[in-house]
């Protein structure tokens, strides 16, 4: 005989009788439920399938045609007494081993022994023995000859026992077998039966819940029945699987940064992070530190791909690509369209894309009112979106490199985390970024390390080298206090050593702006220099007012700003008039296509303006232009034509502004725009592209309104520019003679050079 044990972890209930600590069965009843509880089951069940019994709800008591048989085989008398019941036994289930027999045996006859105790009669005792006997050979016949052997039978039973099946259950368990009793509404009808557990072991673990209502061994097998279906769609499995942040120190961007050699060295795995950061560390410094993370993973010949906002949905030429078929059922739609996940370059990676689909739409054909129209629709979007962005992320890849897929701000439905719990599981860092804690970013994943900070931030893009970043000073994020801690960078530069630069619109308080007018960009907050490019912090401001109404003051403090080597000041408006001659105009339609500039076209184009300049500074003019063209911010752009307005104008800038282009060195100090806008005139919309690009080129641009007036935003569909209100408004206030020695010269050149047409 075998005693009965807990087991402390539900792999012992698969350990050999021999290697287990001592000799024993397990019985132990599960009240709770997880995950690990459920694939203990799930793998318990089969084991009980293959070589134990498998009960769902109460043994059936002994009916009449039974208890004749058993009458014919045995006769109806009864003796308490092992010999008796050894010999009865022995003829009743003859493939019973003499040892397995004699433990059976003597368990009913002390089983018998204990009910006589207890005050029952002799023909109480027979009925027990009858039901024993009945029981043992018409529901446990299958396993009596493996009582004991090294490998023990396995019966799982699902639900609650009567105390006579309780006695029978232990006694087999002594004789050699494993028990599991599966109890789905807790312990309490249980207790009836043994109130000091006695007979078998309540297993816990910390974090166990009540069982699903919906849960049961039918639903388990059902379960089984789809696994095998499943390995069936799988075909041929890859060789290696995701370790997915088991290998993180929880620093993000850190770990990000770790190159693949240096995350793990098992073959049998490749080494991806799947992240979700709310807020930011360090507002002030984190768009530079997005911007060199994202120049750092690209400079390692890493694949990068960053999307800001929501993840669209294909439109129709993605949707109507895919041909679909008349699906019966999900497998059949699963099979079809795994087939369909093509176009990367490694044998690898195709199988693990081929998973990855499968188990995501497996995953997804379980979740509540799921159906097969439903799942072809998420099917639809997994293959669009994989098309999508499979050329970015695996370009001639090889395995086991690991890709970057990164989503700023994310805007999240259950199509877009299908989408992440896919890339999940490929060799990719998958990482969402959600700054600004106004937005509420959630993500059901039980792969997903989420990282929580206090500080929240508002930015629209990610900072990648096509993106304009808005940041603060230190100043304005600190309750706007003027002696907080600026940013100051000690690096010293050769003359023009960048050709690429970046902008960063710096949030200022109006104070600051004089402050930082004059000052290098080396000594501005927030910039910064990563590879070949340089982040460069500029002023866009509108000042409306007049600070305590004093003139005089006022435009001492605008002459104060204005330097005739790099200043440009414009007094009369519009600048540039709406129907002045632009010799670029006509042919603007044939520099562009798809929304993309057709750069070599123009520079061989006859009238093209630029040639005596660089080579550096005229792909900067064009890297601008190209990048107001993708950000769209003048009204009417790709809709009434705008466009092609946008490209004339920026084509034909006047020698001013050009020299002052020629001669910005992105580390010293940058050129200056200052309009003042005294009366009722407004911007041209061609005033506003003008504007916008030098924004763009890294001017400071400052728009002095006394008036309070609107000036150019009628213009704009995204306006950058930061008001800052001074003081009081005033009306009908002359300029003076701001700039007496270059003034005159400047608007005599503009004039010129803006004609009206005829």
């Amino acid at each position: 005989m075998l005693n009965i044990a807990k087991i402390e972890k539900t792999d012992d209930y698969f350990t050999a009788l021999g290697k287990r600590k001592s000799r024993c069965a397990y019985f132990c009843r599960i009240n709770g439920y997880n995950r690990r509880i459920h694939d203990f089951i799930l793998k318990y069940h089969e084991t009980a399938r293959a070589s134990g019994v498998i009960i769902e709800g109460n043994i059936k008591p002994p009916d009449n045609n039974n208890l004749k048989y058993f009458n014919e085989m045995l006769g109806s008398d009864f003796m308490l007494d092992k010999n008796f019941l050894y010999s009865k036994l022995n003829k009743w289930l003859p493939r019973m081993s003499m040892s397995q027999c004699e433990n059976v045996s003597n368990s009913i006859y002390d089983v018998l022994v204990s009910l006589k105790n207890k005050g029952k009669s002799d023909s109480m005792l027979k009925n027990a023995y009858t039901k024993f006997m009945c029981w043992l050979y018409y529901k446990f016949e299958r396993i009596v000859n493996k009582l004991g052997e090294e490998q023990l039978p396995k019966i799982l039973y699902e639900g609650y026992v009567t105390t006579y099946e309780l006695l029978l259950l232990n006694m087999l368990a002594g004789a050699g077998c494993d028990v599991v009793l599966l109890q789905y509404n807790g312990d309490n009808q249980y207790k009836s039966a043994d109130p000091t557990s006695v007979y078998s072991f309540d297993f816990t673990m910390a974090d166990m819940k009540p069982f699903p209502q919906d849960f049961s061994l039918k639903k388990i097998r059902a379960e089984i029945q789809e696994n095998m279906t499943v390995q069936r769609l799988y075909g041929t499995l890859p060789d290696s699987s995701p370790c997915t942040n088991a290998w993180i120190k929880g620093k993000v961007f850190d770990d990000m940064r770790t190159a693949v050699t240096k995350r793990g060295d098992d073959s049998r795995f490749f080494y991806n992070c799947f992240f979700l950061v709310n807020g930011a560390e360090d507002k002030l410094i984190y768009p530079n530190e997005l911007l060199r993370l994202y120049s750092e993973i690209k400079n390692s010949g890493r694949h990068i791909t960053v999307v800001s906002g929501e993840l669209l949905p294909p439109d129709t030429t993605e949707i109507n690509s895919i041909e679909r078929k008349n699906y019966q059922k999900n497998d059949q739609l699963i099979l079809d369209f795994a087939s369909k996940f093509s176009g990367v370059n490694d044998n690898e990676l195709q199988k693990l894309v081929r998973k990855s689909f499968i188990d995501t739409m497996i995953y997804e054909s379980r979740r509540e009112n799921s159906n097969l129209s439903r799942l072809t629709t998420k099917a639809v979007y997994l293959l669009c979106w994989f098309n999508r962005y499979h050329h970015e992320l695996f370009k001639n890849y090889r395995f086991p490199e690991i890709s970057c897929f990164i989503l700023f701000n994310p805007v999240m439905n259950e199509n877009t985390a299908m989408f992440c719990r896919f890339l999940s599981k490929l060799p990719v860092d998958v990482v969402l970024l959600n700054p600004n804690l106004n937005n509420i970013c959630t993500l059901d994943a039980d792969n997903l390390f989420v990282k929580n900070y206090d500080d929240s931030l508002v930015m629209e893009n990610f900072p990648n080298e096509n993106t304009v970043m808005s940041v603060g000073t230190a100043a304005y994020h600190a309750e706007r206090e003027l002696d907080s801690m600026m940013y100051t960078d000690t690096g010293m530069y050769r003359d023009r050593q960048y050709s690429k630069a970046n902008t960063i619109i710096l949030h200022t308080m109006y104070e600051e702006i004089e402050i930082l007018w004059d000052k290098a960009m080396t000594l501005r907050p927030s910039f910064d220099v990563i590879g070949d490019t340089v982040n460069m912090p500029v002023i866009f401001a509108k000042i409306s007012g007049v600070k305590n109404g004093d003139v005089s003051a006022y435009w001492n403090s605008i002459r104060r700003l204005i330097n005739d080597d790099n200043t440009i000041l414009i007094t009369r408006l519009p600048r540039i008039p709406a129907g002045y001659s632009n010799p670029m105009k006509p042919f603007a339609t044939g520099f562009i296509q798809n929304g993309k500039l057709q750069r070599q076209k123009i520079k061989e184009h006859k009238l093209y303006p630029y040639k005596f300049l660089r080579e550096s500074v005229q792909d900067y003019i064009l890297d601008k232009l190209q990048l107001l063209l993708d950000m769209k911010p003048i009204k009417g752009m790709f809709t009434n034509g705008m466009e092609y307005d946008v490209i004339s104008t920026v084509l034909n800038l006047d020698k001013v502004s050009l020299r002052l282009i020629q001669n910005f060195d992105f580390t010293k100090v940058n050129p200056k725009i200052i309009y003042i806008v005294t009366s009722e005139s407004v911007l041209s919309p061609q005033d506003a592209i003008y504007f916008s690009f030098f924004n763009l080129v890294g001017f400071d641009i400052l728009f002095f309104v006394p008036t309070g007036y609107q000036c150019f935003e009628e213009h704009l569909l995204v306006n950058n520019v930061e008001e800052h209100q001074i003081g009081e408004y005033k009306y009908d206030m002359r300029i003076p003679n701001l700039n007496p020695h270059s003034l005159g010269a400047r608007l005599s050149s503009f004039n010129k050079i803006f004609k009206r047409g005829t």
